[in-house]
């Protein structure tokens, strides 16, 4: 049940909280006031999505907070205690809508996914507005009403697990054939593509080896000169530095022996000499290896030019190509096994497809079953509301396979798609000696609201909903038939929390409780307001809606003797 509504910075309400109770609570207000607003931010809170939008004219940021009681067995309790939390506690869902589109969700403080709120409001409350009517028309939309009412949800939900297990089995089957029907060529292309690289014979980080010898043979003149030209000033050239250091050597081992304090330093001048002549030979060792062959350079390049040629048809790098040659072994081992794995393929998809078709079958039994009840159920709630000599029925035919389809989709020339084999469609005649037709093509706008009242009446007894919301209710009806319409909300409340928006009086008068809806002006910026109404606020606000802005005592009196004779 929900027990309390927080809005803030929302379209615009600036500051709203609401308290709500079990039974039958009314929400009236003029036009335009705010009501579909906050049926908007029940949305929310139950999983849609959010908009930057919906964010008040010079807020940074919207907030809604909802409040809901659950009773301890129930399945969004069992849920709840699953994701960590304590149903005992209630579920407080929060949802910030910012700005920036950085959305987020808290559930009892915690943050967290939508499709963590999805999961846990999904059995939390039903919200019957604009969509609920449009809904009704589209024929989509009926298959999944009739599998609610008759409880097949579990069994629709084992067909589709088996649906999405033999797809992938079917783009495998489908994937081998077209290997098997290009067979002989893609034998052909692996050979080739495997000799093509076996001949090469590339080895792991050659490429990069080639590259440096590469760079060494280009610039080979320079640095031959630039060590030839080291090795003359340091050792083997007249003057060299070796020489007038070794000169310098004997003079401060002289003069050291004169003052001690000049002994280490001629010390230190010898061992450059020995560093100097260690340099030197290095350099030697370094130009006798150094190779200047123009025919090799040539060779590394067109070694490169191959690896390289390699790499641009094996996958961009020398590695790749080593492990795409050892792919190709197993590649051409797939295909000598081809057969086998078509068979393995066609068997796992037999038995997936017998698995299918019982599921598809014993649908389509329940949900022919299921078809006439609600057909049954439908006809009796519209006879309640003041469409007597109704007939509803509900049409449950096969949907015909394409003639592309895959066999392992098709029983007994149906399609089995992702519900199932079947399609569903809403017939009425709302008047005696009609022809039945679709929903669609003949519910006026009162006939569609009943209907959508009548199947939220019969669905709303099996299910565990504890809150279930009318918007629009009342679209196209007036005068009797909408107090037989309040009548049967309020026989609703007694099952459930019933919230209900409404412009009429003959509804308003069942609610057990009564919410009024205003907007106003003050400085300068449009607010909403909610207020609970007492037993002399709520015959004024009937009063208002019996006739306008101007209440007389006359309608005063009727509003009173309307509350009355409830």
């Amino acid at each position: 049940m929900l027990q309390e509504l927080s809005i803030r910075n929302f379209a615009i309400i600036e500051d709203l909280t609401i308290r709500f109770a079990p039974g039958l609570t009314i929400l009236s207000g003029e036009t335009g006031a705010g009501k579909s607003i906050i049926i908007n931010a029940v949305n929310l809170l139950l999983g849609s999505r959010a908009s930057a939008a919906l964010i008040r004219t010079g807020a940074e940021s919207a907030e809604l907070e909802a409040l809901f009681d659950l009773p301890a067995q129930s399945r969004v309790a069992q849920a709840m205690a699953a994701a960590g939390h304590d149903p005992s506690e209630g579920l407080m869902v929060r949802r910030v809508i910012s700005a920036n589109d950085r959305h987020r969700i808290y559930i009892n403080g915690r943050l967290a996914t939508m499709q963590a709120l999805a999961e846990l409001t999904a059995r939390l409350a039903s919200i019957s507005g604009q969509h609920a009517h449009q809904g009704l028309l589209r024929e989509e939309e009926h298959l999944s009403i009739l599998d609610h009412f008759g409880d097949l949800l579990s069994l629709r939900g084992r067909y589709n697990q088996t649906y999405a297990e033999i797809l992938p089995l079917i783009r495998r089957e489908q994937e081998l054939l077209r290997q098997q029907s290009r067979q002989g060529e893609q034998i052909e292309l692996l050979r080739f593509q495997r000799q093509e690289i076996a001949a090469a014979a590339p080895t792991a980080g050659e490429d990069q080896a080639l590259e440096k010898e590469r760079l060494l043979l280009k610039n080979g003149e320079t640095l031959f000169q630039t060590a030839q030209q080291c090795l003359d000033g340091l050792y083997a050239a007249d003057g060299a530095a070796y020489e007038t250091l070794g000169s310098l050597a004997k003079e401060l081992g002289r003069v050291g022996r004169l003052d001690e304090r000049l002994a280490p330093r001629a010390k230190e001048l010898e061992e450059v000499l020995y560093r100097v002549e260690d340099i030197a030979a290095h350099l030697r060792d370094y130009l006798k290896q150094l190779d200047l062959d123009p025919q090799r350079l040539e060779a590394v390049e067109a070694r490169l030019d191959l690896l390289n040629k390699l790499k641009r048809k094996y996958g961009g790098s020398l590695e790749r190509v080593l492990t795409y040659a050892q792919e190709i072994d197993g590649r051409l081992d797939e295909i000598d096994h081809l057969e086998a794995h078509i068979a393995e393929v066609r068997t796992k998809l037999s038995r997936g497809h017998d698995a299918l078709c019982r599921l598809a079958a014993e649908l389509a039994e329940q949900r022919r079953e299921a078809a006439r009840l609600l057909a049954t159920g439908v006809e009796k709630e519209l006879a309640a509301l003041k469409m007597e000599g109704t007939r509803f029925a509900v049409e449950v035919q096969p949907v015909p396979a394409p003639k592309e389809s895959s066999p392992y989709l098709v029983w007994d020339g149906q399609a089995l798609t992702e519900s199932g084999a079947d399609r569903a469609g809403f017939l009425i005649a709302p008047n005696v000696g009609e022809a039945i037709k679709p929903l669609s093509a003949i519910a006026s706008g009162g006939e569609l609201s009943r209907v959508v009242l009548a199947l939220k009446a019969i669905l709303a007894r099996g299910d565990e909903l504890e809150t279930v919301v009318f918007d629009e209710v009342d679209a196209g009806i007036g005068g009797g038939t909408a107090e037989l319409v309040g009548k049967k909300l309020m026989d609703l409340a007694q099952r459930h929390q019933v919230l209900c928006i409404t412009h009429l009086p003959q509804i308003a008068k069942f609610g057990h409780h009564h919410l009024r809806i205003v907007k106003s002006v003050a400085q300068g910026r449009t607010r909403t307001t909610i207020t609970p109404l007492d037993a002399q606020q709520r015959v004024e606000e009937i009063a208002r809606m019996l006739g306008g802005e101007k209440i007389t005592d006359t309608t005063l009196a009727h509003a009173r003797e309307m509350l009355e004779a409830k």
